[in-house]
């Protein structure tokens, strides 16, 4: 009995395993719909940028330069059309009125670490291509409160304030409303330190 029970128990852990939700195709952006959209919310400026191409796998096309989505985003280069519409609205829809809600003091600015970089998934060796290498994705690391603090990912997700802890976790549950990959300290170590936003191929949210 006891080994018909141990292959039960076996069986219930793989189906389990099985339902775990998986990444998901994305449907190919319409840049057009994109720019049109962005053109139409209020209080947002971009520019567009010149297509780049530094290699086979490296560049961007479309790209555009965010100049004011209601607060500054330190770090934040050329972007796909996408990512941009992306971080206006998370910014707006998500960012600003969950750290007045957690924090009780306005957002005055968000820390970027990039958009931009031609390498590979992580920078591993033999990795398939970072959305990064297309402009396709940014990488947030701290907001800025009025007050003069600053949360940061590394330090706040499994911190001691409570607030942040919240706060941080709305800032990921809200990116995975405008992203379709969303990557974050639950992820790994590569993540430990930001949150991974990209418009890439495949829909998840870790």
């Amino acid at each position: 009995m006891r080994g018909v029970a141990a292959a039960l128990l076996a069986l219930l852990v793989l189906a389990g395993c099985a339902g775990e939700r998986r990444a998901q195709p994305a449907r190919p952006p319409d840049i057009r719909a994109c720019f049109k959209q962005l053109e139409a919310m209020d209080g947002v400026r971009f520019r567009r940028v010149p297509d780049r191409r530094d290699s086979a796998s490296c560049g961007w096309r479309q790209g555009v330069q965010l100049l004011d989505v209601g607060v500054p985003i330190r770090g934040a280069g050329t972007m796909t059309c996408p990512v941009a519409l992306g971080v206006a609205r998370w910014v707006r829809e998500t960012a600003i009125p969950a750290t007045r809600e957690r924090m009780g003091s306005p957002l005055v600015g968000i820390d970027s670490m990039g958009t931009y970089a031609c390498r590979t998934r992580n920078s591993r060796p033999g990795a398939p291509v970072s959305e990064h290498a297309s402009a396709n994705a940014i990488d947030i690391s701290a907001v800025r409160l009025a007050d003069g603090r600053r949360i940061t990912v590394k330090a706040g997700w499994d911190g001691e304030d409570r607030a942040a802890r919240r706060l941080l976790r709305d800032l990921h549950k809200g990116g995975c409303r405008r992203f379709n990959l969303v990557l974050g300290p639950e992820d790994g170590r590569e993540h430990e330190d930001h949150f991974h936003f990209d418009m890439g191929r495949w829909v998840d949210c870790r």
